[in-house]
């Protein structure tokens, strides 16, 4: 911001940054700064249609720039030669011990003298200009230093845009990998739930064979036993009668009892034996399949030896 007297403040305003002199057709770019229309056309010359504000290193557009007549305004009044005698007499000052005016500055103090102070023996062996000619040697110097500055700035808001660039490309590749590890990760997971349904389905059919199997076995042996209770009951009833009652029809009663009448039930599964010995190796087989998935899944997802963890290549 302007400091100063108010005419100082005046002509601060209306002076562009990049020539120093007064506005000539000022813009004003989106950012909000001012500038010379041609100064920052010169500024621009060969740059792409987006390009850096000189002040504040912000990307603007060119084509975006707008007459600020306001500020022509203020220029037009700074300009006035009233202003201009009273920007004089500031500039010149007034020597505060002599009362006189500030013509002179004195190279080994630095420092702006008048012609009283010069024949004083404090700078009498100085080396003095006149105070324009000293003005203009360091404005010059200051402007050489300023080429100088605009160039690194140049260069450093080349090396931000081309760290953007870069960061955007990183992004992307980035933002690629992520879905393919993500599609690639859904598709293991569908892979996975195949297969789980497959062995569970499996798994299923056998339940309802074994309930099968042992639903005929019940029926078969509750026949027999049903059998052997009226057998028995019988028997008993039999051995309740009298003599001559029980002897008769005896022998058939003795030959419904001969033993090998009644045997265990045939073995009825031995297959269904075998299915759920080859369920278990199945199920023995897919822990370890896991169990090595498990082990060399981060192995084969580490960094390249020699690359610190977190590092990342772009793709050529």
């Amino acid at each position: 911001m302007a400091t100063g007297s108010p005419v100082e403040s005046l002509r601060e305003e209306a002076t562009c940054t990049l020539c120093l002199e007064y506005f000539k057709d000022p813009v004003i770019t989106d950012c909000g700064h001012n500038f010379c229309r041609a100064c920052i056309r010169r500024y621009w010359d060969g740059a792409s249609l987006a390009a850096f504000c000189p002040q504040c290193g912000d990307s603007v557009q060119q084509g975006l720039l707008r007459p600020n007549r306001p500020l022509a305004n203020v220029v037009a009044i700074a300009q006035q030669p009233s202003l201009q005698a009273a920007q004089g007499a500031v500039g010149a000052g007034m020597c505060e011990e002599h009362q006189e005016a500030l013509k002179l500055f004195c190279e080994e103090d630095q420092a702006p003298i008048c012609l009283i102070c010069r024949e004083a023996r404090a700078h009498r062996a100085h080396m003095v200009l006149p105070i324009e000619e000293a003005a203009w040697e360091y404005k010059k110097k200051i402007e050489a230093h300023l080429v100088i500055l605009r160039e690194e700035r140049e260069k450093l808001l080349g090396w931000k845009a081309a760290g953007e660039r870069r960061s955007q490309e990183y992004l992307k590749q980035t933002q690629a990998k992520r879905q393919r590890i993500m599609a690639e990760f859904q598709q293991l997971r569908q892979f996975l739930e195949v297969q789980e349904r497959l062995l569970l389905a499996q798994l299923e059919k056998l339940d309802e064979e074994v309930g099968r199997r042992q639903t005929d076995t019940v029926s078969k042996l509750s026949a027999q036993i049903s059998y052997l209770c009226e057998l028995i009951s019988e028997l008993e009833g039999k051995c309740q009668k009298p003599a001559s009652e029980f002897l008769q029809d005896v022998r058939s009663y003795l030959s419904r009892c001969e033993t090998g009448q009644f045997q265990p039930p045939e073995e009825i599964f031995p297959d269904l034996d075998e299915q759920i010995s080859g369920f278990c190796q199945k199920s023995l087989a897919l822990s370890e399949t896991l169990r090595e998935f498990k082990d060399t899944l981060p192995s084969a997802l580490e960094v390249q030896r020699g690359e610190p963890r977190g590092a990342y290549k772009p793709e050529p």
